[in-house]
This record gives structure tokens, sequence and C-alpha cells, in this order.
């Protein structure tokens, strides 16, 4: 059982990281069952890139339309642009095809 945080990565290393923790509070406060869940069970978070905010909205779309449970953060720094989002558990299949954040 893995949460998924995708950010953008057309943002600098930093600001990824900033915008995947802010993702992952805002999926806490609007999930809190599935977060206790998640964090009782197993712990595993997985950072994962998507290109730009243009694709994470795409992706937000389609977990919706597929009832996944997750959390979109946009951040005020950036125009109020969409920077990160996680994903509940129940979504693997929809990020599977996404690379790891944060790699060189």
């Amino acid at each position: 059982m893995k949460l998924y945080v995708i950010v953008r990565s057309d943002l600098p290393p930093g600001a990824q990281c900033a915008q995947a923790c802010h993702a992952l509070r805002a999926f806490v406060a609007a999930h809190p069952g599935i977060d206790k869940e998640w964090y009782e069970e197993s712990n595993n978070l997985v950072v994962l890139q998507i290109p730009d905010q243009d694709a994470l909205l795409c992706l937000r779309d389609r977990m919706v339309e597929s009832g996944v449970p997750g959390a979109l953060f946009h951040e005020p720094d950036f125009n109020d642009e969409a920077t990160a989002l996680a994903v509940a558990p129940a979504g693997e299949r929809l990020v599977s095809s996404l690379p790891l954040a944060l790699r060189e």
C-alpha cells in the first residue's frame, strides 16, 4: 500500500520537494481515514514526476473520473498554479508509468 505524490518536473528541485510536502499535507486534511490506514499499514511514499501543469491537471481529471481519492495543491507563490498532486493507494494504475522524481 503506497501513497503517491506527483510533482512537476519543470519546477526547480527545491520547489518540487516543497510542493510534494504541500500535496501530502492537503491529502491528509482531505482524506484522514485513508491517510490513517496508509500510515498504519505501510507508510510507503513514492514521489513521481510529471512534465508540467497541463499533464498534472490531466492526471487529476483521470483520477477523478476513476473515483480515486487525491488532493491537488495550488501554489500561491507560482500564480496559484497546480504544482503537485497526492494520490491514494487505489490510484497505483494511474501513476504506474510516471518516473521517480528528483533523480539524477
